[in-house]
């Protein structure tokens, strides 16, 4: 797993039923580093982090080391953490309450994080998208060349 990232965007649909299909580009990927099994939990900002299995453990277990003053995170990541399988028809299904917290309606973006997805309301995400563009690059980007 450590070995893969994931990149890129994808426009996508839920459905009617709160799924979302896995883009045929990661599909195999996570067939074979995750067996199909993912996380989903809340982000800060949002939106939610989707992970393969592997890579939710690692986090997980960051998280859950962490000290008593960081309890309220702890229970944002961990206590709404939900385990989904990717079905026969190679969808994900997002839970109700965490389609709710992160405002998902029909138009999702799914972007690749490296190690893990980030799953926006495609609107909401194209106003954070141009928020960050009209900012003041952060300093831990300035040295870049572009």
């Amino acid at each position: 797993m450590a070995n893969f990232v994931f990149q890129g965007a994808s426009a996508l649909t839920l459905d009617g039923k709160g799924r979302v299909a896995v883009p045929a580009r990661h599909r195999d990927v996570l067939q074979a580093t995750a067996n199909g099994k993912l996380t989903l939990t809340k982000h800060p900002q949002g939106c939610l982090m989707v992970f393969p299995r592997p890579a939710w453990e690692a986090f997980r277990d960051r998280v859950a080391a962490l000290p008593m003053s960081a309890s309220g995170w702890k229970r944002v990541f961990l206590g709404n953490a939900m385990d989904v399988e990717i079905d026969g028809a190679s969808r994900v299904l997002v839970s109700p309450e965490l389609r709710a917290s992160a405002k998902l309606t029909r138009d999702v973006m799914l972007l690749g994080m490296g190690s893990h997805f980030e799953l926006w309301d495609a609107t909401a995400y194209a106003e954070h998208e141009a928020q960050v563009m009209q900012s003041e690059m952060p300093d831990a980007l300035k040295g870049f060349s572009f």
